[in-house]
């Protein structure tokens, strides 16, 4: 009897282990889902700033935002991550990638040597993006200047070492689904939509997260605890800036002013310098689309302390 009980479990780990291992299957995007494409530059540097992809990835101690050896410390309750180069450096950065090893990181969340990517890189946000954008913004990203040198590791503690588990994450939260536009509203919304949602990545800090780290949906664009640990990021649903007018929000986003007479600081001082680069039309597009927002209650913010 005590046999079967013991070959029983045996079955059921080895079960339970090839479904994981199954389920957790890193994704990639082939070559041949890409098709003929004209990279624009121009398109790309300006997805490059709404992106803020300097904001993470740019060398630290130095002012030049074209810099991007990474390694700059992203602080989260998981533990320490540290950007990696994405220079154009063929040896250190992503100099020697394919475009579709470069989509695949943005959408699939999945690294050259098919390992899961962890989801301190938003690819949650950027999969909405369209594979030309991608493509632009990789084309843009390797006419920048080549810098050596490789970021230190992440400092994470068990189980968080497990990149594989990280399969299991994205069965939770990483929909997949490209950005689709809304017949019934105005392109300049849908231009706003898309950016929040996509290279903006807006939700990423504007939305409360439960205990695996993913954005609670019935929340999102609410407001909560900073990612880093340091503050509170505000609600931009109407519920938080339903005195704003679109004007209001869009000369936030290109000068850090509040119509109140005050400045954003902490992390949103890196998103107004990055978004003041991008194109004024895409600005108001944001503005557009964050001001549509239903009012949603988000958690509670404790009080300050005396």
């Amino acid at each position: 009897m005590l046999r079967k009980l013991i070959l029983a479990a045996v079955a059921v780990f080895v079960i339970g282990f090839a479904a994981f291992w199954w389920l957790t299957v890193p994704q990639t995007v082939p070559a041949s889902a890409l098709g003929a494409h004209t990279p624009d530059l121009a398109n790309g540097k300006d997805l490059f700033a709404i992106g803020g992809c300097a904001s993470c990835h740019a060398t630290p101690n130095q002012k030049n935002d074209t810099l991007l050896g990474g390694g700059r410390a992203l602080h989260t309750p998981f533990g320490t991550f540290y950007p990696p180069n994405i220079s154009s450096d063929a040896k250190d950065g992503i100099g020697g990638w394919s475009e579709a090893q470069f989509v695949t990181a943005m959408v699939k969340g999945t690294s050259p040597g098919g390992e899961h990517l962890y989801p301190a890189f938003p690819y949650d946000s950027y999969s909405h993006m369209t594979y030309g954008d991608l493509r632009d913004l990789f084309a843009y990203l390797k006419s920048l200047p080549p810098v050596t040198g490789k970021a230190r590791g992440h400092d994470l503690t068990f189980p968080f070492t497990i990149r594989r588990g990280i399969g299991l994450w994205k069965l939770l939260f990483l929909d997949g689904k490209p950005f689709t536009p809304d017949p019934s509203k105005p392109a300049e919304w849908n231009r706003g939509a898309y950016l929040v949602k996509g290279p903006g990545h807006c939700a990423e800090c504007h939305s409360p997260r439960d205990a695996l780290g993913g954005i609670i949906a019935s929340q999102r664009f609410a407001g909560g605890p900073n990612p880093d640990g340091k503050g509170w990021v505000p609600n931009i649903t109407q519920k938080g800036l339903a005195d704003w007018s679109v004007k209001d929000i869009a000369y936030l986003l290109e000068s850090g002013a509040t119509p109140d007479g005050d400045f954003v600081g902490s992390s949103m001082t890196d998103v107004v310098n990055n978004l003041a680069k991008a194109r004024a039309a895409d600005r108001l597009a944001i503005a557009t689309y964050i001001k549509s927002l239903p009012p949603v209650e988000g958690p509670p913010k404790p009080p300050k302390k005396k």
